[in-house]
């Protein structure tokens, strides 16, 4: 199974990290980096065509959120508090935001569909998220690519190890949500204290 998997990317690498690169693929960054580290894909290329699929999924997004409602209110519907806070820091960072959501957990879906719902130019959203998704994928790729060794020896452990991993795995994204409800508090709260001040007038 694993040497098909080897081959499966040698042979049809490039395509599946686009494909893999529109549904949110930090890991298929890093296969990406780890396959130039081996030559079996080229970095400058692993990196524009990495870039490519993220700009495609926010895309389909952003126009989803633009001419597609249903799709929206079923989402709204789930997801309020999000879309709330979405729509917070668009107005709060502006066209920033379009960089920080990639990095955003549980926002990278939102936030397109958010600034589609807006009246904001889509060409302008175009040209941000393309810059964005090919500095999102040299970010990952070239460290992998530069720790390949490194990477592949970790891998070969982690395989003989497992077990070791949960408590890191744990650890990791326990803090990731610690720090995600802090900003998502902090925004609540910011909210919160405008409503007062508003109503108090």
């Amino acid at each position: 199974m694993e040497e098909f998997f080897i081959k499966l990317l040698t042979e049809y690498g490039y395509i599946i990290l686009f494909v893999w690169c529109i549904m949110e693929g930090e890991m298929a960054l890093i296969m990406a980096g780890i396959l130039a580290h081996t030559t079996h894909m080229h970095i400058i290329v692993a990196i524009f065509v990495a870039g490519l699929g993220g700009f495609c999924g926010d895309q389909i997004y952003f126009y989803l959120g633009r001419y597609n409602k249903k799709y929206i209110a079923k989402k709204l519907h789930a997801q309020r508090r999000k879309f709330a806070i979405a729509h917070i820091m668009l107005k709060k960072y502006g066209w920033p935001i379009i960089f920080m959501q990639r990095y955003m957990y549980g926002f990278r879906v939102i936030i397109p569909l958010c600034i589609g719902l807006t009246g904001y130019s889509a060409k302008k959203y175009a040209f941000i998220n393309l810059i964005s998704a090919w500095c999102w994928a040299a970010i990952t790729v070239i460290p992998a690519w530069i720790l390949g060794e490194h990477i592949l020896e970790i891998l070969k452990e982690a395989k003989e190890h497992w077990y070791f991993a949960i408590p890191i795995v744990l650890v990791f994204l326990s803090a990731l949500l610690y720090i995600f409800r802090r900003i998502e508090n902090k925004i609540l709260y910011e909210r919160r204290y405008r409503n007062e001040i508003s109503n108090n007038k």
